[in-house]
Order: structure tokens, then sequence, then C-alpha cells
């Protein structure tokens, strides 16, 4: 906490305050969204690290190893217009590019765009973080849009390259719903996907895979919270083989987290990687901005909260993936430094990660001297 508090204070900026104390309930929170987020000059902060792309705003980066090179799939952030809300509608994202590098700190390639909204017949707009995946030679790129009801729906799209371009499918996924899809293959081949992410990610609506209607339904601050979803992929990497399950995310005592846990609760953003046969669930806590993880024994879990990843960045959202490369294991994550603080206009940013000798994980901080006084 101590680091945190370190950071509201070198920023000097009220908007971090009021957001590390709001709760879990999308209720009464257009308000501190709505509030600006730019820095000014005199207090703009020392970041750790450039950002990767600076002539494209990019977000949610996905990063995979493809064919001996780091490829990375990010959402592609550009104002349209629209005022900012509470369900995201200003993160109102149209298409994706690919960017590769050959080595973490050269050159990153862009690839170009390799898939548009207007390419995808069943999804009307909000095209937010994708995924991808290899598999026997071919490519897919994983992504949630809302469809012509403004749903959330995961599509699919399929490439002979890493760098695209992709041809969608015709429809969505069968039976997928919510946003952040993250395509975990295991060391037995076997490929899983995650989904889900409350507020606008639309969890909310859903019980037992079923659609409720409109209307946001949390459980109490004292019950357990809303859980991500698993499935296990089909062999053409196009569905699920299974129905979506809950992933549980438990305390050290083995009880679930709860929904007014803010500061560890699942919030959207899952990833998965294994490291010494335990798998790493990592997570964004949303209005506490903490990148989070668990572990377990298996990928369908239960996993137990163990810490922080990284610690809240400059803007509203907090969305990363973890790679190993070269011996080496990096997280991609993104801020808002490039855009002065504007939250929709983000940029994709890398960071070496490591575990320690009992399997935790470093915690991570975006700035620089974090810690001088």
């Amino acid at each position: 906490m101590q680091r945190h508090l370190s950071t509201i204070k070198k920023l000097a900026y009220p908007l971090f305050t009021v957001l590390l104390l709001t709760g879990c309930k999308n209720e009464n929170n257009t308000q501190q969204i709505e509030e600006t987020n730019e820095v000014s000059n005199d207090t703009i902060p020392e970041f750790a690290s450039e950002p990767l792309v600076k002539d494209n705003y990019t977000a949610d980066p996905s990063a995979h190893v493809f064919e001996g090179k780091i490829y990375v799939y990010p959402s592609h952030d550009w104002d349209s217009g629209i005022p900012e809300d509470d369900t995201g509608a200003h993160f109102n994202m149209k298409d994706y590019h690919v960017y590769s590098m050959d080595s973490v700190g050269g050159e990153v390639t862009d690839h170009g765009k390799v898939l548009d909204v207007e390419d995808v017949k069943w999804a009307s707009r909000q095209m937010w973080a994708p995924d991808a995946a290899e598999k026997d030679g071919k490519y897919y790129l994983y992504f949630p849009a809302k469809d012509e009801n403004d749903i959330f729906k995961i599509g699919v799209a399929v490439g002979d390259s890493p760098a695209g371009p992709f041809e969608p499918q015709e429809e969505p996924i069968n039976n997928s719903y919510s946003i952040d899809p993250a395509v975990y293959k295991d060391t037995d081949g076997a490929y899983y996907m995650y989904v889900g992410g409350i507020w606008g990610g639309q969890l909310q609506r859903y019980r037992n895979n079923e659609y409720q209607g409109e209307e946001d339904v949390y459980p109490a601050d004292d019950e357990p919270a809303l859980m991500p979803k698993i499935a296990r992929m089909s062999d053409d990497m196009l569905g699920f083989a299974e129905e979506l399950r809950d992933v549980e995310i438990l305390d050290k005592e083995g009880n679930p987290l709860t929904t007014g846990d803010n500061d560890r609760r699942f919030f959207e953003a899952a990833w998965v990687h294994k490291y010494n046969d335990t798998y790493y669930f990592s997570y964004s806590t949303g209005d506490t901005h903490n990148i989070a993880y668990a572990t377990g024994d298996s990928p369908y879990g239960p996993f137990t909260y163990q810490g922080v990843v990284l610690e809240p960045v400059l803007g509203w959202t907090n969305h990363h993936s973890i790679v190993e490369y070269n011996g080496k294991w990096y997280l991609f994550y993104h801020d808002s430094s490039l855009s002065g603080g504007k939250t929709y206009l983000r940029s994709m940013k890398v960071a070496e990660l490591k575990h320690n000798e009992d399997g935790s994980i470093e915690t991570i901080s975006s700035y620089a001297n974090e810690d001088a006084e």
C-alpha cells in the first residue's frame, strides 16, 4: 500500500484517490469516470518504460512467441468522440493491428490492420481486448465485440500467418459471452479459453451461462464474487468442447473471494501462464487497478490468491499478458502516458517479470524511482 500511496502523491492528481476508494458495483460511477484523466506538463511523472508504439494508440497487449518472434495482439484505441461513461462506450475500438519484435527492446514491426469490424458480419461495434493462438500451422485471432443487440460475444478469425490477415467466421463462438478471451495452450497440448469481465463486460447479466437481461445484478458484498469462466477448446479451435464453467479464486483459507473484496476479486483481463508446474492465473481488479495473481494445480483452478503483479498505472484500466522469451519472462501491459492521461487512448509497454525462488512474483511498478520520496 505504501507504494500505491507514493504513486498517488507523486501524481498529485485526485482521480486516483477517488478510484481507489470506489465500490465494485456499476452504480453511481459515471461522475468519477467522466472526470478528466489528463496530466498537466508540470505533474507528468517519470515512467519505467517507453511505449512500444507511438504512431498508434494500443491497449490490452496479448503477447505470444510464434515462429521464434514475439507477436503482440493489442486492441486499437482511437478517439471516436463518444462521451465517457461507466459502460465503457468510449472504448469504441473498430479494428486490430498485429505487431512483432525479434528482441525485447528491439525494433517493433507493425504488420498493419488485420481485421476490421466491418469485415465481421455479426459484430456491430467495440472490438475489445483480443488474443491469439496457433495450432497445426493455423493462427486464430479471438476477439470480443457487441452484436446487433449490443450483447458481447466472442468471435474468431483464422489466418495462415501470425501476422495476419485473419478471416472471420460468420458467427460468434456458440454459447460465448462477455469479454477478454485468453487462450492458454497447456503442456499436454490441450487449449483452454478464459473469458469474463464485469461492469461493461456484462458478466453480471449471466447466471448459469444464461443471459438474464439488461439489468446488472451482482452478489452481495459478503457473497462470493462473480467468477471468470473457462472452457476447453474444440479440436478445430473454432468453438468450445464443453460448457463454460466458473474459475474459483480463493483466499489462503480456502474461501472464495467476495464481491466486496475490491482489492483482490476478479474484474476482467484473465491470463494464465505456467511456471515450474504451477498455473498462474492473473487478472485485473478493475476499480482498484491492480494486476493480481493466484496459483493452482490445474488450468481449471481453483486458484489461491497470492499478490500483485502490477500496481496501478496512469489511466483507468489495467490489462496485461505474460510470456517467456529466450529464457526470460516479460509482462506486457498498457498505460495512458503517451496521451497525457486520457484513459481511452493507451499505449502498450513491456517490463521484465521475475519469479522468486518460492514461486512468488516480484511486484512491478510502471513508474520510475517508485520508492524515492
